[in-house]
């Protein structure tokens, strides 16, 4: 479905993440987090908050990571999934997801809450992957997952390094234009906006290069009803894409600053979709 070796290629990770506290006085607690590396962050939550872990998980310990969602096109993508699940009832997504009732632990609680998050919109579109991390916490989700989310086991595949430029998509010559000349739209011939990137095929030797909405708007053609594309054809090579993939490979930005979010101080005041104050995060 993608470019031939990528299965291999690491991509940007951008996860949420389910801890399940193994502390006999506290043991059945869970916490919903957003990561960009799962292996430090959970020695993070069990070193406490002087070593970048969560108030409400530290010295509750040890925490274990059970189960992981990647593959989200952005940090705000995941951080956005992070409070739907953190708070469902406070989503309009979720609103057809029951309360948890006196009888339900915290563990299948938020197991049922992530079943319908992937199955509504408009995570349902995203290429997501439910990974766990933990075989013998597996749990069936009831509904299962969308046939395009796969689901895998053992860690995380390897992190990649931030991207150089928001063109550099293959490392085939021939993709890049001609130096001195206006990069434009293969779809509407118009130029790039300084402050937009293009969209590039990662097929080697394909050039296609195109806005955001025109290359969206061809793949929409086949799915008139939706709002975001799931895959396409590449007008260009003809080959089939991922939405998330190119979303993935064009994206541009510090990995510092994505690693940054990970503080609960900081993603307070991110963005106007968290906008849960501490004492109301993550544990149950």
């Amino acid at each position: 479905m993608g470019p031939a070796g990528d299965a291999a290629r690491p991509r940007r990770f951008f996860g949420v993440y389910l801890l399940y506290c193994l502390n006999p006085r506290h043991r059945g607690r869970v916490y919903v987090g957003f990561t960009v590396n799962p292996a430090r962050r959970v020695q993070q939550h069990n070193g406490g908050r002087k070593k970048g872990g969560a108030w409400r998980t530290s010295g509750r310990g040890p925490w274990e990571m059970v189960l992981i969602v990647h593959g989200f096109p952005s940090a705000v993508a995941a951080l956005r999934f992070e409070w739907a699940w953190q708070h469902p009832h406070a989503s309009r997504r979720l609103a057809h997801v029951g309360p948890r009732v006196r009888s339900e632990a915290a563990f299948p609680f938020h197991l049922r809450v992530l079943a319908h998050m992937l199955r509504a919109p408009p995570w349902a579109r995203l290429p997501l992957t439910v990974r766990w991390l933990r075989a013998d916490f597996r749990r069936e989700l009831c509904p299962p997952p969308p046939p395009h989310m796969p689901l895998a086991f053992g860690p995380p595949p390897p992190r990649a390094p931030a991207p150089r430029s928001r063109s550099g998509t293959s490392a085939d010559a021939e993709s890049e234009p001609d130096q001195g000349t206006e990069a434009c739209c293969a779809l509407c011939a118009l130029s790039f906006q300084d402050e937009e990137g293009p969209l590039c095929c990662p097929h080697p030797g394909c050039r296609l290069r195109a806005h955001v909405i025109c290359l969206a708007e061809e793949f929409l053609q086949e799915e008139p009803g939706q709002l975001l594309p799931l895959e396409g054809q590449c007008p260009g090579c003809k080959n089939s894409l991922l939405w998330g993939d190119l979303i993935w490979l064009c994206r541009m930005g510090a990995e510092e600053e994505e690693e940054d979010l990970e503080s609960e101080e900081v993603r307070r005041g991110f963005d106007p979709s968290l906008p849960t104050p501490p004492h109301t995060r993550g544990c149950l």
